[in-house]
């Protein structure tokens, strides 16, 4: 379990502030376009047959990477 993690379900309060933070971010219209051009790749992948097990779509590279890649480039939002 990561630190951000038993953070979070340590403290309610600040759990909460964090759920209502990122309802408003995933609300976004271009969050929204993101999530869909994504979800649409992921559909299009599994149809024609690749394997895209551990890897997430990157509207950077236009193209699969690894999990830990995509969440981790350009030191971006502190991730």
């Amino acid at each position: 379990m990561g630190h951000s993690t038993q953070y979070y379900r340590d403290n309610a309060e600040a759990r909460k502030k964090k759920q209502a933070y990122d309802k408003k971010l995933n609300a976004r219209k271009e969050q929204i376009k993101k999530r869909v051009e994504s979800n649409a790749k992921v559909g299009e992948a599994k149809k024609n047959g690749r394997n895209i097990k551990g890897k997430d779509y990157d509207h950077a590279t236009n193209s699969f990477v690894a999990v830990a890649v995509n969440r981790g480039r350009k030191g971006e939002g502190n991730r």
